[in-house]
């Protein structure tokens, strides 16, 4: 393997998903993971541990999941980027963590390799059904961010991206995978280290005596420091003030709580991403993420070749939803039609966002093997003819 004095793979590589994740934690600075061995994401924690030695950083394979999504916080507070990588069941364990991150305003990183439920389920094979649980698993009211990459370029793409997102709003970020995208291989170009974007974490540089662990300076996230280096902080789950210390009052929890909400929620325009191909003048717009968007191709395109004009939009970004688009196209288009490897969940924020102005349908899946495309395209052409 080549890779350049910091340890960081560079050049062509053909990698499997969760591989290609592991290369782009690694590259995004990532030095500390905790996680606990679970299918269809172990794969991403063995090349973790395989390569941390030989960049400096640590994985530490905890007792469960519960213990992995709290071990990262530590981590944080000390100064590190890291990440915890799970699949189903063990995603449903990190909830009450993921919403102490949230409240807590710790960067981090959590992995979910999606695979089919409820419960055990099947293991080893695919779905999309912890999607909405990425943005409302943890009760509450806190904004989140969650990514879903289609293939393993994006696997370390989008890796990269979710650390710098969760730097630069102090959120935990949701990496949404699912079992086919984790484990095909592709070929994954890994530029020089120098020519990759790193957002690096904003630390306090005024004086300690000063410091106030959750004060803002009108941007909506605070500073941070490194837990040990003298600032006085304390960091609790609970409400609290810019001290960070327990304020349990209502005038408290009504300046912090829409602060968590609206750092995501007012920035919404900058960390939506989405891809479009032939959106502009169609009848159809097929609304997709991770693996369905590309199950979803020979679908749009056997309905193209008969003169149906459709469109496609694909979610890079799912969390914050992108609203406004929706919005607009409904007021363009006939149909949205929503394949997904679960039985609706994304479709109902297509259904808010297009307010009637256009109809719906979802191709639902329950998972286990990806969409047959000629269930799409029926859909897309009765629908249609409908």
């Amino acid at each position: 393997m080549k890779a350049d004095p910091k340890g960081v793979l560079t050049g062509f590589h053909f990698l499997d998903g969760d591989h290609a994740c592991s290369e782009g934690a690694i590259a995004a600075g990532c030095r500390f993971v905790a996680g606990y061995p679970i299918t269809p994401s172990t794969e991403v924690v063995e090349r973790i541990a395989a390569r941390f030695p030989y960049v400096g950083g640590m994985f530490i394979q905890m007792e469960d999941e519960i213990a992995s999504s709290i071990a990262i916080q530590g981590a944080v507070w000390a100064g590190k980027k890291a990440m915890t990588v799970t699949s189903g069941p063990g995603f449903s364990l990190m909830m009450e963590h993921i919403g102490l991150a949230a409240m807590t305003e710790a960067p981090c990183v959590f992995v979910d390799v999606q695979r089919a439920g409820p419960s055990t389920g099947l293991p080893t094979q695919p779905a999309q059904g912890d999607m909405m649980q990425a943005r409302w698993g943890s009760h509450g009211d806190y904004g989140v961010i969650a990514l879903s990459p289609n293939s393993p370029q994006e696997c370390f793409d989008l890796t990269i991206k979710a650390f710098n997102l969760a730097e630069e709003y102090r959120v935990p970020v949701m990496f949404m995978m699912d079992e086919c995208v984790g484990h095909m291989t592709e070929r994954v170009v890994i530029p020089p280290a120098d020519q990759i974007e790193i957002v690096p974490r904003k630390f306090y540089e005024g004086a300690k005596s000063e410091y106030l662990p959750y004060k803002t300076n009108g941007n909506l996230v605070p500073d941070m420091v490194k837990a040990g280096d003298g600032f006085n902080i304390h960091v609790t789950g609970l409400t609290h003030d810019e001290r960070g210390y327990p304020s349990m009052t209502i005038q408290t929890q009504e300046k912090l709580i829409p602060r968590l909400v609206n750092k995501i929620k007012h920035n919404a325009h900058k960390i939506v991403e989405y891809i479009e191909d032939e959106v502009e003048g169609a009848d159809v717009v097929v609304v997709t993420y991770g693996i369905s968007s590309r199950t979803a191709i020979p679908a749009i395109e056997q309905a193209r070749k008969e003169g149906i004009k459709v469109g496609h939009l694909r979610l890079v970004v799912v969390w914050p939803f992108p609203e406004s688009r929706i919005r607009e196209l409904a007021a363009q288009v006939k149909l949205f039609v929503v394949p997904e490897l679960n039985l609706g969940q994304i479709v109902y924020e297509v259904e808010r966002c297009a307010a009637g102005k256009a109809r719906v349908e979802l191709v639902g899946h329950a998972g286990g093997t990806v969409h047959n495309p000629k269930d799409i395209y029926n859909v897309i052409k009765k629908s249609v003819k409908g």
